[in-house]
């Protein structure tokens, strides 16, 4: 596409402010301006008053990075991960190894939750033959 035909996209295209972005994610303007400080969202555009103008891909961007948080990955790998993807298709490697990494950590998580949670039925499961029974207090 030329660059006349993808600046005449972006006039057209849906810019939100720091509040509706607020609104949407659940994100707080001073999480929005943090992430924006350490390099974890991308450069937002402002208007011609300096107002932050989010988009559809800023939106997509910071639902992605709720992924991320979710998994447990550190603030530092997060920013690591957006800095190689501005770095470019070079990278591709790299953020493999790291998401690859990530899951790894949440699999081991999630096995040691699975675990947990079976000892909590065991538990729940033997207070609730006792209440039934009538039977101690433990």
């Amino acid at each position: 596409m030329s660059q006349s035909g993808s600046r005449s996209q972006s006039l057209t295209q849906t810019r939100y402010t720091i509040s509706e972005v607020e609104a949407r994610t659940g994100l707080s303007r001073h999480t929005l301006r943090w992430y924006e400080r350490i390099g974890l969202m991308p450069h937002v555009d402002r208007s011609h008053s300096g107002q932050r103008r989010f988009t559809d891909k800023d939106l997509d961007w910071l639902g992605f990075v709720g992924k991320l948080r979710a998994t447990g990955m550190s603030v530092a790998d997060m920013v690591r991960y957006a800095e190689l993807v501005r770095e470019g298709e070079h990278t591709v490697g790299e953020r493999r190894d790291l998401l690859e990494r990530t899951r790894s950590e949440v699999r081991a998580r999630m096995a040691e939750l699975t675990d947990a949670l079976a000892v909590l039925d065991y538990k729940i499961d033997m207070y609730a033959m006792k209440t039934v029974s009538g039977k101690g207090r433990q």
